[in-house]
Formats: C-alpha cells, sequence, structure tokens
C-alpha cells in the first residue's frame, strides 16, 4: 500500500494551518485530491497499486480543512478560501515544479480550479465521479436502476466501513456543511472553463446518483487529449469491485502523460 520511497505523513504549513498529506515514491509529481469530507486514505489505497511498477512519479495525497488530519479554521469561508488553501499548500510541497492533479468528487473541482489558475503547469489532469454542477436540483442524474448484486452490496459495505465512516468521524461536520449547505459558497466564482491540451482521465458511473455521468460529457470541449468512461456496475464510490478496469485507465493516463513528456510536440 504505501511501497517503496514513503515520506509518510508531513505537514504543509498556510498562515498557521497545518495542512497533513501523505508522500510516497519519487519523481514527478502527482496530486490526489479527495472527495467532500473525506481523508486521503481511500484515494491512496485506490491508486498507489498502479505505481507498484512504475517508477518516476512522487504521489501527494492531500486531505483540505475540515477533513482527515487538517483541522478547519473559521477564516476559509467558501471554496475559493479552501481551493487557495490547497494550491499554497501544493506550493509548499513541491515549490513552483508542475504537477498532475486527480481530483474525486468535489476533488475534481478543486482540481479544475487548479487548471483555471496555472493550465501551463499542468501534466495531466484526472477527473474520478467529478462534481460538475453544484447545484444538485440540476444535476442529469441516472434514474430506474437495476438492483446492484449481493456481492456488490458486500464490497461497498466494506469499503464504507473501512474508509468513509472514519472519514465522517475525523472531519469538521459543521465547517463542511456551513459551506456545502449554501451553493454560492460551494461553488468556485468564475467561470472554469479552461482548455488543457494535457492528457486528461473523466471516469463516471453508470449508477452514479450522487453527480451523475452526463453532466461530465459538457467538459470534454475543454480537454482536447481527454478519455471519458461511464463504468457500469459503479456509482459515486467507484473503485467497488471493479478495481482492475478503473487501474488500467489510470495507467493509461499516466502512458500519455508519460509520452507527452518525453515528446512534447506529441
Amino acid at each position: 500500500m504505501c511501497g517503496v520511497g514513503t515520506f509518510g505523513a508531513v505537514i504543509s504549513d498556510v498562515d498557521g494551518l497545518p495542512v497533513y498529506y501523505e508522500s510516497f515514491g519519487e519523481g514527478r509529481p502527482i496530486v490526489f485530491l479527495p472527495g467532500w469530507g473525506n481523508a486521503n486514505g481511500e484515494g491512496r489505497d485506490v491508486h498507489e497499486p498502479v505505481f507498484a511498477d512504475r517508477p518516476g512519479w512522487r504521489r501527494i495525497h492531500l486531505d483540505p480543512p475540515g477533513t482527515g488530519k487538517t483541522p478547519s479554521r473559521e477564516w476559509i469561508t467558501d471554496q475559493d478560501g479552501m481551493l487557495d488553501v490547497i494550491a499554497r499548500a501544493i506550493d509548499g510541497v513541491i515549490g513552483s515544479s508542475a504537477f498532475a492533479v486527480a481530483g474525486t468528487s468535489a476533488g475534481g473541482l478543486h482540481a479544475r480550479g487548479l487548471v483555471r489558475r496555472d493550465p501551463e503547469r499542468i501534466l495531466g489532469l484526472m477527473l474520478r465521479v467529478p462534481g460538475v454542477v453544484v447545484d444538485r436540483s440540476q444535476r442529469q442524474l441516472p434514474h430506474d436502476l437495476p438492483a446492484q448484486s449481493p456481492e456488490y452490496e458486500a464490497a461497498l459495505l466494506e469499503k464504507q466501513k473501512a474508509y468513509y465512516d472514519p472519514a465522517e468521524q475525523q472531519a469538521d461536520l459543521e465547517f463542511l456543511g456551513a459551506i456545502q449547505g449554501d451553493v454560492t459558497r460551494y461553488s468556485l466564482s468564475g467561470d472554469l472553463s479552461v482548455r488543457l491540451e494535457a492528457p486528461t482521465l473523466i471516469v463516471t458511473g453508470r449508477q452514479d446518483v450522487m453527480t451523475g455521468y452526463a453532466d461530465a460529457w459538457s467538459l470534454l470541449d475543454d480537454y482536447p487529449r481527454a478519455t471519458y468512461a461511464v463504468l457500469d456496475e459503479a456509482d459515486h464510490d467507484l473503485p467497488v469491485r471493479n478495481h482492475a478496469l478503473y487501474r488500467a485507465l489510470v495507467a493509461d493516463w499516466l502512458d500519455r502523460i508519460e509520452g507527452q513528456l518525453e515528446d512534447p510536440a506529441a
């Protein structure tokens, strides 16, 4: 799970706020941002196996304010403030280096916010079950879904107990709820539509009733090198059972980034 080259638990200080992250491996940086209220553990355990035989990447799994081991602060009042802390924490870890970024759910919103700040600095972008439409009442969500198998339900329950329940116990729910409960505060200000020429991966779940799969299709105009996937037997917690397929998509994304770095004209 942790692999060779683990640097372990580290803190990046942002105006006295200790931002917790875990760092594994050495090489070009890739930053993983979790969903709203979730800590870095789920993303770490999902993605670290992809790097078991792939050297050359420094993986940084970050806990945003109010989640995991990173405390909240009253001066963070909206999504813009959250993104600013994340961006400054990343700068504290890697300086001005270019990096790849992978965001899950609301972490996808943060990832796109980082792209908007400096698209030339982004080596690649991955969005897993991304939040695209902030107002839940306006999202295009699937309906009339088939029942999942008992095996799937058992695997989902196991994942809930291993990651999401502990993350909820650690999170500052009052702090997070105050932002999430107001669409104007939960949205990033300004237009996030920025063209990114770097390799991109968008993975959605066919049975995702939280963010859906249809709204993410609208992002393709911004990302001319995007692979877009809708996985069956996958909801907002993907991957639950289809780990091999998901990891193959991530591996292909990394292949494309590495290929572009070797041949910038490609």
